[in-house]
């Protein structure tokens, strides 16, 4: 057994819990490695082994991806996050970990479903985040890899200009061929988007986040199933290169990968948490695929602690916002947190009057997103 399996392999009882090295007894939720605090590790968890059906042997191995800090203090402030998730949300994300199976997250706008991205990847471990955003005009191929064929063509055609005007003395130096002289490389030319850099066999997974899938054409969730079930994906233009490897770029700025035989195939399934705003139903064959989770409105208690997480402080009148804002969504209108987070911000400003026309605006920043004004 490798070190990696290993590590990946903790002894099992008979009854499939995790076996405790002291004898003690496991705890109910000892199988869970999310707990939903958005803590940063000291050391992070050890994920448990995948299913037989959802192991991947993808090569080369890549290394550990960065991390971005910044983009987490933005969605999530400091490091711990006041949980906005039940005992039976947390059990949907460990499951969701646990079987290597997309999360298919639904609710309201804003109510936090994109978040949790960075707060699985925050508290996992897991580095930076890749974020694919939704439009009408997405495709599958947006997602995995980008060709600039364009750019390709005029570089060569550069190339090939160089050459004609270079004598023999330049192309040769010491009977070796000058680096000035060599090919453009294709894989100069290819950038894995979001997917496709989450595929690629890193030791540990990467978090994916597929913004508002609901928003793409009606062809993209069946287009992704492959992916979704086989971990792996073909870069055609590299399949025919005559090269065996190919340097590519990734969606992670600076960072390049390299890509044997033109094939990318995972070591581990990404966390792919996949958003919808509830716009429009998905395919029964892709809802198979991945493990639903709505997210509804926080309580009283949470949206005033999340508040004060953000602003490092509880705002006077923060309490009559949360109150505002809470009997707005009960009316049955469309609002998002951001709305309540920027009104308590512009009431803290020094000489603001909640009274007259400050009331107005703050009737603005929190007006329903429903009715399109």
């Amino acid at each position: 057994m490798t070190a990696r399996e290993e590590q990946a392999s903790p002894s099992r009882s008979p009854s499939g819990t995790t076996a405790d090295p002291s004898g003690a007894t496991p705890s109910p939720d000892g199988w869970r490695v999310f707990h939903a605090t958005g803590q940063a590790p000291r050391t992070p968890p050890r994920l448990p082994p995948a299913p037989p059906w959802r192991r991947f042997r993808g090569e080369p191995v890549q290394p550990a991806p960065p991390d971005d800090p910044e983009a987490a203090l933005r969605r999530l402030g400091p490091d711990e996050v006041t949980p906005q998730l039940g005992a039976e949300e947390i059990d949907v994300v460990n499951a969701a970990l646990v079987l290597r199976r997309p999360l298919l997250i639904t609710g309201p706008p804003g109510v936090g479903k994109s978040t949790l991205a960075h707060v699985i990847a925050r508290e996992l471990g897991l580095g930076r985040v890749l974020e694919w955003n939704i439009v009408s005009r997405t495709s599958l191929k947006d997602g995995l890899y980008n060709h600039d064929a364009m750019g390709r063509a005029q570089a060569i055609a550069a190339w090939q200009a160089g050459l004609r005007g270079a004598g023999p003395e330049q192309h040769e130096v010491a009977g070796v061929l000058n680096e000035r002289q060599l090919p453009p490389l294709l894989g100069d030319f290819i950038t894995l988007g979001p997917l496709g850099t989450a595929l690629l066999p890193y030791d540990r997974p990467r978090v994916l986040l597929v913004d508002e899938l609901d928003k793409s054409d009606i062809d993209l969730p069946n287009d992704l199933l492959h992916v979704l079930e086989n971990g792996s994906y073909d870069v055609p233009e590299l399949v025919r290169d005559a090269a065996d490897t190919a340097s590519v770029h990734t969606s992670d700025p600076g960072v390049r990968a390299e890509v044997r035989q033109g094939r990318v195939e995972c070591r581990e399934f990404p966390v792919v948490v996949i958003t919808s705003n509830g716009e429009r139903e998905f395919p029964a064959a892709f809802r198979r695929r991945c493990l639903p989770l709505e997210l509804r409105t926080p309580t009283r208690e949470r949206l005033i602690a999340m508040v004060q997480r953000h602003l490092g402080e509880r705002p006077e009148g923060t309490e009559d916002l949360v109150d505002l804002f809470l009997q707005r969504v009960h009316a049955g209108g469309t609002h998002s947190l951001d709305q309540l987070l920027n009104a308590v911000q512009i009431t803290t400003m020094g000489g603001f009057q909640v009274d007259g026309n400050g009331r107005k605006l703050v009737e603005m920043l929190l007006r329903d997103l429903a009715k399109g004004r």
